[in-house]
């Protein structure tokens, strides 16, 4: 089960944090990359070591999320190398934290173009790939933080943007359904990113979490693998529209 080797994945923010974890369980599972980021010689990198480490066929490609130019002329580099796309993670992302009270307008137009209307830009571009061949596996990643508020950190345009992709992936699984692709977002907890670490680092936040989190702990590298596993293989091929958190219990409580 779970065998991927015979499947082009595209991963945006395949150049650090999670984007880059869960590139390599595709990689682990046989399946060709199209790694997207901004950061090139970042991708570069990382696709030299996949290429080495499990002999599969890696291509980065230069991606701003944000720009509709970037995504489709991505697109097309990729479809011309692969003829085909079979699973799109959507997994670039930034925020800017702030309450609604702070928040300025150009805080909240940052964070809701590269969080959300990114998800769309790709999806579009990639689904439209999919549907040639009626085949495809759409993951987003959200947040938990798309499912709930908080109390401990004021991100407003984050919880906003999240949630907006959770009901964005409801939607394109109903459209899609007759076409052959699916489309599940997983809700990730608490895990170490160039983003969250000086977050995570504090003793503060370390015991917060120990309070909130049921398994008083954040998410370890290689824990959200086999959940975007499953969501992009063929034996998932009757779940769609699902919302999976991985979390730790957090939205449990």
């Amino acid at each position: 089960m779970f065998d991927l080797s015979k499947n082009v994945a595209v991963v945006s923010g395949a150049s650090s944090g999670l984007g880059k974890q869960m590139a390599e369980a595709f990689a682990k599972q046989g399946a060709s990359l199209a790694l997207l980021a901004r950061r090139f010689e970042r991708l570069e990198s990382f696709a030299k070591e996949l290429k080495e480490k499990y002999n599969v066929e890696v291509l980065p490609v230069k991606c701003d999320v944000t720009d509709s130019k970037s995504i489709d002329d991505a697109a097309k580099t990729v479809e011309k190398k692969f003829k085909k796309v079979d699973i799109l993670l959507n997994c670039a992302g930034s925020s800017k934290d702030k309450g609604v009270l702070e928040m300025t307008d150009e805080e909240w137009d940052f964070t809701i173009a590269t969080d959300e209307t990114s998800v769309f830009k790709m999806t579009r571009a990639f689904a439209n790939i999919m549907k040639k061949n009626n085949y495809g596996r759409i993951i987003n990643i959200a947040s938990m933080y798309g499912l709930v508020g908080n109390t401990e950190i004021h991100t407003v345009a984050y919880h906003t943007s999240k949630g907006a992709v959770v009901n964005f992936t409801r939607a394109v699984a109903a459209e899609l359904a007759t076409s052959g692709i699916t489309c599940n977002a997983i809700c990730p907890g608490y895990f170490y990113t160039e983003l969250t670490q000086p977050v995570l680092d504090t003793e503060r936040f370390q015991e917060f979490a120990k309070t909130h989190v049921p398994m008083e702990r954040y998410g370890q590298p290689g824990e959200l693998n086999a959940a975007v596993v499953f969501l992009a293989s063929r034996e998932a091929s009757y779940v769609t529209g699902a919302i999976l958190p991985v979390d730790g219990g957090y939205t449990a409580v």
